[in-house]
């Protein structure tokens, strides 16, 4: 949205704007009023007039947005136009007949999406996309905070989340985006009208963890603003089943948007309130909290002071020992619980970030034996962490060797953003300790041949 407005500005021959995505955030959750003129390009980017926003009309420009340059006579009168347009990604307040219009063809812009995957077609991460995967998640929210369906299809909708839930380590993820979305469409209309307790508890709870992982998707889409808007409305969903477990995974897999974007303390703050909510409950949150926990508490050390380096390996025995109590199920599931390979992992990734290099790098092989040939995300970030511990031993050699063969072996659909970025953060190390090495120019150039992916550029 913030490159649609940018585009319009330029469009009219305007300076860049300032907006960014904590102003627009603002806009849209009413803790600012955008001026005249922001509010025009807000209405003609959302396709809508400024009572859909919440705000008074008609805009300065005189015009209705939905069919842009057309003066509309109702607007000269200086009454908005509210006439419902399905086109449009509307934002008023979902009911009538009109909202279902609206969430039909959201949910049809998915199925053409998922339709297109399927085919083979080029596709991208749009504004089209995006605005239908907001407005369901809308929907979603609205649901939760107004709400008879056979216990028989509850099954089968939580037998497919389960599902998903395995997908997740080995499916595009745009791919199991459209998949999941539609899913959690279905769920929504269940929750329109409120249920007897025990079906509306086990649908708040499809909800959240539906929720979380459309949150989780979205993060590896390099979408973190969506993934937290995501991660939000899980919460709410959790909040309604009273189980504290669901509550701190949300909270935990939601902590992994600031670890992976740059603000340790928020991920540490997320970390920590994951963990008082679990309790003394054994859950997947329970071993997940300070395995987070310690990661961020290795991105703030920085010069790998003793008593970080301690504090964070007492965070890692704390999950160790959280692990032990698990039951299987939760061992087994890598999305929704917590497996021994993740717990590997992250414990890896936190001992790099400390500049453990040597014990980092047997525990991180370990963890890469325990993923199958169909698993492609974990073990990418694990052997750029492997690369980043050659890099920590001077040995820049089997350093590009290992970013280079992984680099290789990513297949379509499998070069999201948070991955590339790891990518270029080994060629900027080598770059900073050998700028001449031989091999360098050779990873570089592989590198400039699968760019960054940006979220509103993913083409499959």
């Amino acid at each position: 949205m913030i490159e649609q407005i940018r585009a319009l500005f330029e469009r009219d021959g305007k300076a860049a704007p300032g907006i960014g995505e904590t102003l627009l955030s603002a806009y849209e959750s009413g803790l600012k009023r955008p001026g005249p003129e922001y509010l025009h390009y807000l209405c003609t980017a959302y396709r809508v007039e400024p009572v859909s926003l919440g705000y008074d009309g008609p805009c300065i420009c005189g015009h209705g947005h939905k069919m842009p340059g057309v003066v509309r006579g109702d607007l000269q009168d200086g009454r908005p136009d509210t006439s419902p347009d399905p086109r449009g990604l509307s934002i008023r307040p979902i009911g009538g007949d009109s909202s279902a219009d609206r969430g039909e063809e959201d949910e049809n812009v998915l199925r053409r999406t998922l339709l297109q995957f399927l085919a083979g077609t080029g596709i991208a991460l749009d504004g089209q996309v995006l605005g239908s995967v907001e407005n369901i998640r809308r929907r979603m929210d609205e649901t939760l905070v107004s709400a008879t369906v056979s216990p028989a299809m509850l099954d089968q909708w939580e037998e497919a989340t389960i599902g998903f839930g395995r997908q997740y380590m080995n499916t595009p993820p745009l791919r199991l985006l459209c998949d999941v979305l539609l899913e959690f469409s279905a769920v929504r209309k269940a929750m329109e009208r409120r249920q007897p307790v025990d079906l509306q508890e086990r649908l708040c709870r499809m909800a959240a963890q539906l929720s979380g992982l459309s949150g989780m998707i979205m993060v590896n889409l390099g979408d973190h603003r969506m993934a937290r808007s995501f991660f939000r409305t899980g919460r709410t969903a959790a909040d309604d089943t009273g189980d504290r477990a669901l509550r701190a995974w949300v909270i935990a897999r939601e902590a992994l948007v600031p670890l992976y974007y740059g603000d340790p303390r928020e991920a540490l703050n997320l970390a920590r309130k994951s963990r008082d909510l679990a309790g003394q409950t054994p859950c997947a949150a329970q071993a997940m909290a300070p395995v987070v926990e310690a990661r961020a508490l290795a991105m703030m050390s920085n010069s790998g002071k003793k008593e970080v380096v301690d504090q964070a390996k007492r965070a890692l025995s704390r999950a160790r020992a959280a692990f032990s109590q698990m039951t299987a199920a939760e061992q087994d599931d890598s999305t929704f619980g917590y497996t021994e390979r993740q717990l590997y992992f992250h414990q890896g990734d936190a001992l790099v970030k400390l500049g453990q290099a040597m014990e980092a790098d047997l525990i991180l092989e370990q963890a890469l034996t325990k993923y199958g040939p169909a698993d492609w995300l974990d073990p990418t970030f694990i052997n750029f962490d492997r690369a980043t511990c050659k890099l920590l031993e001077g040995d820049l050699d089997e350093a590009l060797s290992i970013a280079k063969l992984t680099l290789a072996g990513l297949g379509d659909g499998c070069r999201p953003d948070i991955l590339m970025q790891r990518a270029h953060e080994v060629a900027k190390a080598v770059e900073a300790k050998d700028p001449n090495h031989p091999e360098l120019k050779v990873y570089l150039e592989a590198l400039r041949a699968t760019p960054v992916v940006d979220p509103a550029e993913v083409d499959i």
